[in-house]
């Protein structure tokens, strides 16, 4: 089992590392080439540019029963087909059971930005310390779940 994660502009690498090196799980960031980054615990994989290059070597790399942590819900989806595990970075836990409401969500909400209406969908608020904290004891809780299986 190894932990990949969508490293490009993720606020929780530091937590995903620091519980993956807790639990002596491989880990594995990627990022495009207009990234830079660097980690002494995680192996990082810098990948072509492209509108959804990440994406796609994410989705190419995981196997049965890795983890990824995307904010991609399309991604999610790809990693749930292939009996992988998957975490936004939010905290929530993506599952078959939900994964199918969440691509209609984006579906919708991606049909709505490109109406010509003037009804604008926010974007999410800025990220809280307790945004950190709820990842981190999801992260964690689902990853010690996998470990005990």
């Amino acid at each position: 089992m190894k932990i990949l994660v969508d490293a490009d502009a993720c606020p929780v690498v530091s937590i995903v590392e620091k519980i993956a090196k807790k639990y002596d799980v491989q880990t594995i960031l990627l990022c495009d080439t207009s990234h830079i980054i660097k980690s002494d615990y995680s192996e990082v994989k810098v990948i072509g540019s492209g509108a959804d290059a990440v994406d796609i070597a994410l989705a190419n790399m995981c196997k049965k029963g890795d983890i990824a942590v995307t904010q991609d819900y399309g991604v999610a989806a790809m990693v749930l087909g292939k009996g992988g595990y998957c975490i936004h970075q939010s905290g929530k836990i993506f599952t078959d059971e939900n994964i199918g409401g969440l691509l209609m969500d984006r579906h919708l909400a991606k049909k709505a930005r490109m109406s010509n209406s003037k009804n604008h969908l926010k974007g999410p608020g800025k990220r809280t310390r307790e945004d950190d904290e709820r990842f981190e004891k999801s992260f964690e809780k689902l990853l010690k779940e996998i470990l005990n299986k």
